[in-house]
């Protein structure tokens, strides 16, 4: 969870050093924006959350158990977000 807080809180030098770059053949995509960025460090933040929770389940079963299954659901919704930002982002390329 840590990770992700840290990329964002470095969203912008994040863009603008790594993800605003070609890999190869492949142009930018939807985390070369602002937003796609954000998106991408809360899938980050939504793995801490599912490890912390198996983590504390240990000690309090139903908080550890409630945080590891919403670590999961906003895996699942925000990797949906990120899919669909970057069908958007390819499709609106130049070619």
């Amino acid at each position: 969870m840590a990770a992700g807080q840290v990329l964002y809180f470095k969203r912008t030098e994040l863009v603008a050093r790594v993800t605003s770059r070609s890999l190869g053949s492949l142009a930018p995509g939807y985390a070369s924006t602002p937003k796609g960025v954000t998106v991408y460090t809360y899938l980050v933040t939504s793995v801490g959350m599912v490890l912390a929770g198996i983590g504390v389940a240990q000690w309090f079963t139903v908080f550890g158990g409630i945080l590891a299954i919403c670590g999961i659901l906003a895996f699942v919704v925000f990797s949906i977000v990120a899919i669909a930002g970057e069908v958007r982002v390819f499709r609106a390329l130049k070619r």
